[in-house]
């Protein structure tokens, strides 16, 4: 198990270093430059003046070699300054906008999971019931509805119809002279919305996946076996099915560590929430090369950590792969 891990970390440098250079290619190759954003809109700016601009960001090099000036960079967790006019250091960026991002999302991650995992398991037990049809006809309802038309409707419903939410950012103005409690229930009055709607756009997926893990191990032997001994059906679900169905969940706690700190851009531009998606999309728009390249290096590096971790959660929830592999 141990030779199997090191043998995973040691492989993770030259994936992310891949990863990096096809994204760092596909970037340049894009449409439009920084110089080209900052300067179309003011007709005064000659030619030479956009040429030094060029020079001074270093995109008058060749495609390689700004990506070995990168990658040095990169290796020392060093991702430049954005091209942005505030010419900040884009891992300080990165720092301010991380805390919310991880917050929003893993409020909206335990939610997902306590609901998520006891839906697809109750839906499994009644198979073909009417509680089960009704789960269905619930989880279709999650797929279907575009989740950014339905954050219009409640922030329309709920923030200027009724006045009873705020329908953006995370505070509102003159919080920071509230006390402790009356500045917590502000905050938790504008996660409200967003955090309801990712939850509840994630959880029809994440249930379904249960319900179809769930019903698959309960026709297995073991299971047949273990209600022939005389066991009670709640030991038989909970302490013999559930664990064994739980393997497919954790691929996609796996795939969701990424999702934590990279943030949604759709739910934090709606709601004006300052967070990783905001400025990511802020970045790309902005053709801010070394702030979209750093976001997206951390989003590869954090989906090949939870890659690893899955296969971890694996052998910790199954012993066949954990002797299989020793």
């Amino acid at each position: 198990m141990i030779t199997y891990l090191l043998k995973r970390l040691v492989m993770l440098v030259p994936l992310l270093v891949g990863i990096s250079l096809v994204t760092f290619t596909v970037i340049h190759l894009a449409p439009g430059e920084p110089v080209e954003m900052q300067t179309s809109l003011n007709p005064k700016i000659s030619a030479a003046a956009r040429e030094r601009m060029r020079e001074f960001y270093g995109l008058d090099k060749p495609l390689y070699v700004q990506y070995l000036s990168w990658l040095k960079r990169m290796a020392k967790l060093d991702f430049g300054r954005s091209f942005a006019p505030d010419g900040r250091p884009v891992i300080e960026k990165i720092r301010e906008r991380i805390p919310v991002t991880l917050s929003l999302n893993v409020i909206s991650l335990v939610l997902e999971m306590g609901l998520a995992i006891p839906i697809g398991v109750l839906a499994a037990v009644r198979r073909n019931s009417r509680l089960d049809r009704a789960i269905t006809v619930f989880v279709f309802l999650g797929f279907a509805v575009p989740t950014f038309w339905l954050a219009l409707l409640l922030m329309y419903l709920f923030g200027v119809q009724l006045g009873w939410l705020p329908v953006s950012g995370l505070h509102s103005l003159g919080s920071d002279r509230l006390g402790l409690l009356a500045w917590s229930w502000d905050l938790a009055k504008h996660l409200l919305l967003p955090v309801s709607i990712a939850t509840f756009g994630s959880l029809a997926g994440m249930s379904r996946y249960m319900r179809a893990t769930m019903l698959e191990v309960l026709n297995q032997d073991y299971i047949t076996t273990a209600r022939a001994k005389g066991l009670s059906e709640r030991v038989v679900i909970w302490r013999h099915a559930f664990r064994n169905a739980l393997l497919p969940l954790i691929t996609l706690l796996g795939f969701s560590l990424p999702g934590l700190i990279g943030g949604s851009v759709i739910f934090e531009t709606i709601f004006a929430i300052p967070g990783m998606g905001q400025l990511f999309y802020q970045g790309v728009m902005g053709r801010d090369y070394p702030l979209v390249m750093g976001i997206l290096v951390i989003g590869a590096g954090l989906t090949l950590i939870g890659n690893l971790l899955a296969d971890v959660g694996y052998a910790l929830a199954d012993p066949r792969i954990r002797h299989g592999r020793g």
